[in-house]
């Protein structure tokens, strides 16, 4: 894209579909510029920094702090997290309203962008990208291959489109 040009955004979510209700979202959330800033891929394990421990502890607690949200599968990557959310719509028609997952995925960059800055001494800086990944899990076998990915992730981080060494190759730069 040329110097100056404005860059659309796409949609991500779908049209007319209700966020707030039942079931199993699959989310991944990228940092700002795919900026590596959570630990590194070592023999295929992710080894979390003190960044990234806070992350993991920032996922942690939107189960700890919404009482209709449980947490699946998720890894936290250099760069990225991967999760699965499992809303549960039983407390609807309470007295406090039910967060969407954007609400709750924006709930978790505040929390961590907060946390990741007071580790690394950057008060104020942007954390995350602006919108996030999601896919509503269809199913058990959806379900189970969205693990199996997740579980992956860090033995596939050499072929990884968030690693920004793949991605550069991709393109034809290093």
């Amino acid at each position: 894209m040329f110097e100056g040009a404005r860059q659309r955004r796409n949609r991500l979510r779908l049209r007319g579909y209700d966020y707030s209700s039942a079931g199993a979202y699959f989310v991944t959330i990228v940092t700002e510029g795919k900026l590596c800033m959570f630990g590194e891929v070592v023999a295929g394990e992710m080894r979390l920094n003190e960044a990234g421990e806070a992350v993991r502890q920032g996922w942690g607690s939107l189960e700890e702090r919404y009482r209709h949200v449980a947490l699946d599968a998720f890894v936290v990557m250099p760069n990225h997290l991967h999760g699965v959310v499992v809303l549960d719509d039983a407390g609807k028609g309470n007295s406090a309203p039910l967060k969407p997952l954007g609400g709750l995925v924006g709930s978790f960059k505040t929390i961590t962008t907060q946390r990741v800055n007071d580790v690394l001494g950057t008060r104020g800086k942007r954390l995350w990208q602006r919108n996030f990944y999601e896919h509503v899990v269809r199913g058990q076998e959806d379900l189970d291959r969205i693990r199996d990915y997740i579980v992956g992730n860090p033995a596939a981080w050499d072929r990884d489109e968030e690693n920004p060494d793949v991605a550069g190759l991709r393109r034809g730069r290093v």
